[in-house]
């Protein structure tokens, strides 16, 4: 039991890394934290052990059931070594925040905040940092949440944000194939106007009105 539990959590890492919507990260990490939680009642056997987060704080029993409020409202700045996210919250107590920190992630939940609980989650951060060092800082009237980089730097963005724009560099991979998935990617992200010439476009091409694109490259 606990060796197909590790494997479907290494597939759900595998899909994690290669997702890029929101929504859909959020509900992979959803089920990854489901599975490590059944882990730890079906621990996997030495050969394939389960990575462990940096975890500090209240422990919740996981068959309590605990309602969140999201914290969606929040600032952030940089250096070259770390990042600092700032959450306006009063009435928090260092003793009852438990945190998770996880090279690509972190979840932080409040509790019992002015009788409330408050989580704020990111699923994918723009790049690497180091759990072990990451941290929360309690002030009077915010918390400051500080991760440290595993490498120098400056993020263009909190969340991780693959660059659709960015060609294949895979030789082997057929050179229309990088056309088709500009084209989609703009059809998703494009609004209605855009979706109906790329789409007459998608029809003429496959009916022979128009040219091959690569006809004569070379």
């Amino acid at each position: 039991m606990g060796e197909e539990l590790a494997m479907d959590l290494e597939e759900l890492r595998q899909l994690q890394s290669i997702s890029k919507r929101p929504r859909v990260l959020s509900l992979i990490s959803s089920q990854i934290r489901s599975l490590e939680m059944e882990l730890t009642k079906d621990p996997v056997p030495a050969s394939t052990p389960a990575p462990t987060p940096i975890s500090t704080g209240v422990k919740v029993p996981a068959t309590s059931s605990v309602n969140y409020t999201t914290l969606a409202s929040f600032s952030w700045d940089q250096d070259s070594d770390k990042v600092k996210i700032y959450v306006s919250l009063e009435g928090v107590e260092q003793e009852k925040i438990e945190t998770e920190f996880r090279p690509m992630s972190f979840d932080i939940k409040f509790h019992d905040v002015q009788g409330k609980n408050y989580r704020l989650t990111v699923p994918k951060l723009n790049k690497e940092i180091a759990p072990e060092k990451s941290k929360v800082l309690v002030k009077p009237r915010r918390v400051i949440i500080t991760l440290f980089k595993t490498s120098k730097g400056n993020w263009l963005d909190l969340h991780f944000k693959e660059d659709k724009l960015k060609p294949n560099l895979d030789k082997d991979r057929d050179p229309m194939a990088g056309i088709m998935d500009l084209m989609k990617n703009m059809y998703d992200e494009g609004d209605d106007e855009m979706k109906r010439t790329i789409a007459k476009a998608w029809t003429d091409a496959r009916s022979g009105k128009t040219a091959d694109p690569l006809k004569g490259y070379p």
